[in-house]
């Protein structure tokens, strides 16, 4: 707590790479709220630490940055927290910077520019057993003096360091004293004026000098005698072609080179680590690709192999559900409604949770472990050749998770025209949502007798091959014939490898697993009792069948049934279709309260299977399982992200291109599958 009692705010910076957000999750474990900033859609992360004696301490987790010179949205976001301009964020009390022990070098540089915020300030020295393996001797003492801050040495992923850090959060930290590096003599007269028009209406403890060089990078906040000084020195250093903005970055390095000299945190010989080794594998441009394809199959493997057997759990937990409600409720509307609409639809999506667990698990892995930046360097080649930046693969891979966080870490693109091509093929990728219906399609498609687990696994990865090869050939399209230009070159840095945090990745999926929850108990939810509703009255016969044939979303599914009868599809899939526009899973649920089967997948599957069209042909051929699926990998079935797009890109404009090309992308390929299919003697 503060001297007055309110609750202190500590922020949490650091570079790309450097081990902040696992450090955050190991401080903070399941104390942690996910939102996103007043106003905008950068994701804000926040969570409760202690003091070793029980005082709580807000943290505030910023998205990684190299400098405070912002240039992305999500950089700007750090720097207006960090300054306190943030609408509904308190400005922080203190500053944790979190360093790579092994690159301290480009580490310390963005720490040069937090010291001169005003803010107490303490560094997390992380990743010291890799540092160590690079033989860089570290002096967290030496360095703690040289610089006027406190170093206190982390491995966070191995929790060590946690207590001498939540001391040092609980002792009070100092502020750091004045201006260490050397300032160009052209740059120091500039700033010194500058900083002379402004000291008198700063607080004391900011500091004046690194308003003024905010000034001269131009800031427009400050006093107006103080703004003119800055413009006019910024002119004549253009006249004088003076590059005051490389002579700052030139001095401060400078100064942390001298620092870690003077120190002795030197690097020793060139020593071959395990990072060396397993790079020229997973890089070699063969060998690489092969490692990449090796790994995603046996994600896909273990979503239909390990999965299985929670699934099983929880499809006879709904089951016994919906039996124990036939047998104990009287026969009625309020039964029907429980174990046909709120059984049969919410189970009908839940049992597909330990699948979406799994994928997460894999993606924690790999983007702990650093793998995740070694994909983004073998797929930079033929992402340039498409005309993408680099920077669009985390946005992309995100998007394999949920479109949404996807298309909201496109910030993260500096281009305006790389980020409205990434926002465009975004929902291309296949999310999370996508694998209930692609499990029960699958599952319909190929008989289980017929085809082992690997054969399923590799009709997931080719849907996934689908999606994302699509999506290049229109950011291709998209980038070079409709927007024009090139894309810069990617410069990424490839972390060592590391042991994943189980814990931090555990806590991923618990996320993960909250906000599936709470959306199968609400929307899906909502949905299941409204498509039971429409499917249910009005009443105008006893026989099933005719009963939804008759009712509002039979009525419904008939009216469409002309327009995607070429596809192969029927009124009922009509009305899978029409409610999974809300969310792309509900399909599932939505079959489940069309054919009447409590939540169970093999019940659904079944009765899938033996669906027939009124001449006693079978509905849910090989097929027609695939223009499904096919149809699913295209369609933009999912209206949350619709309403993301619309207030990423300012407008409605983009996101209805985007609704309208994808559904004519997906109705026409549903369609040609047809064709083609029928064309080759299939059914």
């Amino acid at each position: 707590m503060n001297q007055d009692g309110a609750k202190r705010w500590v922020a949490v910076v650091g570079n790309p790479n450097a081990g902040k957000s696992t450090l955050f999750n190991a401080l903070t474990g399941l104390r942690q709220r996910v939102g996103n900033y007043p106003g905008v859609t950068v994701e804000k992360r926040t969570g409760t630490a202690f003091t070793l004696h029980g005082d709580a301490l807000e943290l505030i987790d910023l998205p990684g940055m190299y400098s405070l010179s912002p240039r992305s949205p999500d950089e700007k976001i750090a720097w207006q927290v960090l300054h306190g301009e943030s609408k509904g964020v308190p400005r922080p009390d203190a500053v944790l910077c979190v360093v790579d022990a092994s690159n301290l070098e480009r580490n310390l540089f963005l720490v040069t520019q937090v010291m001169e915020l005003g803010l107490p300030v303490l560094v997390a020295l992380n990743m010291v057993d890799m540092a160590e393996a690079k033989g860089i001797h570290l002096r967290p003492q030496e360095l703690s003096q040289k610089l006027g801050v406190p170093f206190i040495p982390t491995q966070a992923h191995r929790g060590k360091g946690l207590v001498e850090l939540r001391a040092a959060l609980g002792q009070g930290l100092h502020r750091p004293g004045p201006r260490q590096w050397a300032m160009p003599p052209p740059l120091a007269a500039a700033v010194g004026q500058i900083a002379a028009a402004w000291r008198e209406s700063l607080p004391a403890e900011v500091t004046a000098e690194g308003k003024a060089l905010e000034l001269l990078a131009g800031s427009n906040v400050g006093p107006g005698g103080a703004r003119k000084l800055a413009a006019g020195w910024r002119e004549r250093f253009r006249k004088e072609a003076y590059d005051w903005s490389a002579a700052v970055i030139h001095a401060r390095y400078e100064y942390v080179r001298n620092v870690l000299g003077s120190t002795g945190v030197l690097g020793g010989a060139r020593i071959a680590t395990w990072t060396d080794r397993i790079d020229s594998i997973v890089l070699h441009p063969v060998a690489g690709w092969g490692v990449l394809a090796g790994m995603m199959m046996t994600l896909f493997i273990s979503i239909f192999s390990i999965a299985s057997y929670p699934m099983e759990w929880i499809d006879a937990g709904f089951s016994w559900t919906g039996l124990f409600l036939e047998q104990r409720m009287p026969a009625g509307v309020l039964r029907e409604l429980l174990v046909n609409g709120v059984v049969a639809g919410v189970g009908g999506v839940v049992i597909f949770l330990p699948q979406i667990l799994i994928l997460f698990f894999f993606l924690g892995l790999l983007e702990d472990s650093g793998y995740l930046a070694r994909a983004a360097f073998l797929l930079d080649r033929v992402m340039h050749r498409v005309g993408l930046s680099g920077k669009s693969f985390i946005p992309l891979l995100s998007s394999y998770a949920c479109a949404i966080p996807g298309i909201m870490a496109t910030r993260t693109v500096e281009d305006p025209k790389d980020r409205l091509t990434t926002i465009l093929i975004a929902p291309l990728m296949s999310c999370s949502a996508r694998i209930p219906v692609y499990t029960t399609l699958i599952a319909a498609a190929i008989p289980a007798a017929l085809v082992p687990i690997w054969g399923k696994a590799a009709a997931f990865l080719g849907l996934y091959i689908l999606g994302t090869g699509t999506a290049f050939l229109l950011a291709w399209f998209f980038r070079k014939k409709m927007l024009g230009g090139g894309s810069p070159p990617l410069i990424l840095e490839l972390p060592p490898y590391r042991r994943p945090a189980i814990r931090s990745v555990a806590l991923r999926m618990w996320e993960r697993a909250i906000i599936f929850l709470k959306r199968a108990g609400t929307v899906i939810l909502a949905l299941s009792i409204l498509l039971w509703f429409v499917s249910s009255f009005p009443v105008r016969s006893d026989d099933p069948t005719e009963k939804l044939a008759g009712s509002y979303a039979g009525q419904l599914g008939h009216l469409l049934e002309p327009i995607i009868r070429p596809l192969g599809f029927d009124w009922r899939i009509g009305i899978g279709l029409v409610g999974s526009l809300a969310a792309r899973e509900v399909f599932v649920s939505t079959m489940s309260i069309v054919y009447h089967v409590g939540g169970e997948e093999a019940g659904l599957v079944a009765a899938m299977q033996g669906a027939r069209w009124p001449n006693g042909e079978s509905i849910y051929t090989p097929l027609t399982c695939l223009s499904l699926l096919v149809f699913y990998v295209y369609a933009l079935q999912c209206l949350s992200t619709v309403a993301v797009a619309k207030r990423e890109t300012g407008g409605w404009g983009w996101p209805a291109f985007m609704m309208l090309y994808m559904t004519g992308l997906a109705y026409g390929a549903a369609w040609l599958v047809q064709i083609v299919g029928r064309a080759l003697g299939f059914s």
